[in-house]
């Protein structure tokens, strides 16, 4: 039973023992399919290893995963109201640990590709779902509650992903992280059957999808995100394969656009951007997508690559941006309460970029212990963040279009999360492509601080087993050359946080042209 009404007589002002356990149930998949996105990131290499596949292919364990999420969410309110919103999320919260635990007996990179796509295919209906359940559940006055705990699973989820995954990676093995949605799931699966009402399926509404949209979107969507992934990699349009998938994008995806401004039942109800709130929520939310996603990735590739930390010293730093919002959000809705939602967003994501700016000045002394006070001060603004932009994006969103919402808004911030994913990676590697060059043209032998660190080095081969004068000294230009190669990607780190940081400046600006909730801080009714 929703507890949404809108005419004016008994609202209930508290959603029944019932309805809370099937919202915190549907909250258990939001988290673990949020948590599948990142969850691979600090255990790259060794999955990579296990499998038999190069560094440069590896990324596509985390992608293909994200790739069925982008597609599936916005497919996800037309597909429960044909199989019934009870069906559709169990069925999926049982194929959701299904296809993870296939992942784990995957042998080559193919079947693994395969098998992360329909996980993330069976978990992106998960997402969805969940802020539906709150939209349609929970009564006015208990959905800053509900956006709260939708909260955590979207920030802390990725926060904490790398952690669990790098500790079960170096302690049990890289297939143990597959394995862990198996309990969750199950709890969640017998919760939801237990709590939610049986509807009939409406296959008659089969004839009447948005095919033509279904299969543009699809199609532009994967393209895109292949672009986005294989892009930095082949050198982007110098490469005909990435000159022709980016055509295919671009057509599929205008194609998309037009069909769903002009078809009579769209699949996307991309009117409902004209309202002011819903409009420029899901902008701020797509830039947050970009930071929440981007830093996720940064950090471990910086421990990784520079200070070749391993998956469980990674996820041991990377924990420390999810643990205090534990604590933290559980407030937020109190704080909604009393302060204009606009200020306490605006808040939040200042601090967010704040914790970014504080890491452009990387140095090769910078480890995990460096990384402590701007990731509390990260977390403390991730924790600040979603659940009043959600407020706001959803303040005048009504309770038939509230499913719709949700999949665009989720779509959206994943998107943005890929986007931003693949658009970081260019920057660091274009920066530091940037920063080799100016240390290189300032290297040079008619310096005599250049030649006196090569005589030292060449001196330091000779006394440990190099006995040729020559091949020390060429030795020792090589090991200068890693060093000019290690700063030149330290400084490209630091100029990566730079841009995130800049990001979610623009993101908290935009928040404040946002109208004020009614009720305040977004909690009252309508």
């Amino acid at each position: 039973m929703s507890a949404i009404t809108f005419t004016g007589a008994a609202v209930p002002q508290r959603a029944s023992t019932k309805e809370w356990i099937a919202v915190l149930a549907s909250m258990i998949g939001a988290f673990m399919a949020i948590l599948n996105i990142q969850i691979t990131n600090a255990s790259l290499l060794d999955i990579e290893g296990g499998i038999g596949t190069g560094v440069d292919n590896g990324a596509w364990i985390s992608t293909s995963y994200l790739i069925g999420e982008i597609v599936v969410i916005p497919l996800t309110a037309y597909f429960s109201s044909v199989f019934s919103f009870r069906r559709y999320i169990l069925a999926n919260s049982i194929l959701f640990p299904l296809f993870s635990i296939a992942c784990a007996f995957t042998h080559d990179l193919g079947s693994m590709i395969l098998m992360r796509g329909l996980q993330g295919f069976a978990g992106g209906v998960l997402i969805p779902m969940a802020f539906t359940m709150v939209l349609t559940k929970l009564p006015k006055p208990q959905q800053p509650v509900g956006l709260a705990i939708f909260a955590l699973s979207v920030t802390f989820a990725p926060a904490i992903g790398p952690t669990i995954g790098g500790y079960l990676t170096e302690n049990y093995g890289w297939q143990t992280i597959f394995f862990i949605n198996a309990i969750p799931s199950a709890i969640m699966a017998i919760a939801l059957a237990a709590t939610l009402e049986k509807t009939l399926m409406q296959l008659h509404l089969l004839k009447e999808g948005d095919w033509a949209g279904i299969f543009t979107m699809a199609v532009g969507l994967s393209a895109f995100q292949t672009v986005l992934e294989e892009g930095n990699k082949e050198d982007w349009f110098s490469s005909p394969f990435i000159l022709k998938l980016s055509a295919i994008a671009v057509v599929f995806l205008a194609s998309f656009i037009w069909i769903e401004l002009t078809v009579e039942k769209p699949l996307v109800q991309l009117r409902l951007l004209k309202q002011r709130n819903f409009g420029i929520g899901v902008a701020v939310n797509v830039l947050v997508g970009v930071a929440l996603f981007g830093t996720v990735y940064i950090l471990p590739q910086y421990l990784g690559q520079v200070q070749r930390y391993n998956a469980e010293q990674i996820g041991n730093v990377l924990a420390w941006t999810g643990l205090p919002q534990l604590l933290l959000i559980p407030l937020v809705p109190m704080m909604m309460k009393r302060f204009d939602a606009r200020y306490i967003g605006f808040l939040g994501i200042s601090i967010f970029a704040i914790s970014c700016f504080m890491n452009i000045t990387l140095s090769a002394d910078t480890g995990g212990d460096q990384f402590w006070i701007p990731n509390i001060v990260r977390a403390i603004g991730q924790a600040l963040v979603l659940t009043p932009i959600t407020a706001i994006t959803t303040a005048g969103i009504a309770a038939a279009d509230a499913a719709a919402a949700s999949g665009l808004t989720n779509m959206l911030r994943n998107l943005g999360g890929a986007v931003g994913t693949a658009t970081l990676g260019t920057v660091l590697t274009k920066r530091e492509q940037f920063h080799s060059n100016i240390i290189g043209q300032s290297i040079t032998l008619t310096r005599d601080e250049v030649r006196q660190r090569l005589d030292q080095l060449t001196g330091y081969f000779m006394s440990h087993g190099v006995s040729d004068h020559a091949t020390a000294a060429q030795q020792a230009v090589i090991a200068l050359g890693r060093v000019v190669k290690r700063q030149a990607l330290i400084m490209g780190f630091s100029d990566t946080f730079a841009v995130i940081g800049v990001l979610l400046a623009l993101a908290a600006i935009a928040l404040l042209f946002a109208e004020k909730p009614k009720g305040g801080g977004g909690a009252g009714a309508h």
